[in-house]
């Protein structure tokens, strides 16, 4: 199952952009194995596409037909990591095709883009930079793949 982060805004040099391409390799690398991946990013320019409808129509084309699409919220489900996990695997042995992650930009998500996505899920109750958001999300799906390999990476 491809798994793609599909975000607005562009994340240009600096240390988010690094960690999100280092944890993104890792997931790649390990989840070959797995039926996961490859891991990719599909930006859309925050100046060209302005107003909440119009990043919501862009950001719910993103993917194949069938896809899940999981929508970055703070009104969503917060998830263990293992559980986050266990959500990727069921996804991929249930066929889909695609997994895609939505990150809003600086005003969050349309509504049309929550009520479109087969579920919500938060990085916790805070509300974090969507940059951060980014690379947080990476490392996730890195440690997704990681604990579905059965990897030591996740020690919780």
């Amino acid at each position: 199952m491809r798994l793609t982060i599909g975000a607005v805004g562009r994340l240009r040099g600096g240390p988010e952009a690094a960690l999100v391409d280092d944890y993104v390799a890792r997931a790649n690398a390990a989840g070959r194995a797995l039926g996961l991946g490859p891991v990719t990013i599909s930006e859309i320019d925050e100046r060209k596409a302005r107003g909440g409808r119009a990043q919501a129509e862009r950001l719910l084309a993103i993917g194949a037909a069938g896809a899940a699409r999981l929508a970055l919220d703070e009104r969503g489900s917060v998830l263990a990591s293992p559980a986050f996990a266990r959500l990727l695997g069921d996804l991929r042995d249930g066929g889909r095709p695609e997994c895609v992650f939505l990150i809003g930009g600086a005003d969050g998500h349309d509504a049309s883009v929550r009520d479109g996505a087969d579920r919500l899920i938060a990085l916790g109750p805070m509300v974090w930079p969507h940059m951060l958001v980014r690379a947080m999300l990476a490392e996730q799906i890195y440690r997704a793949v990681s604990i579905l390999g059965g990897s030591p990476y996740h020690r919780g």
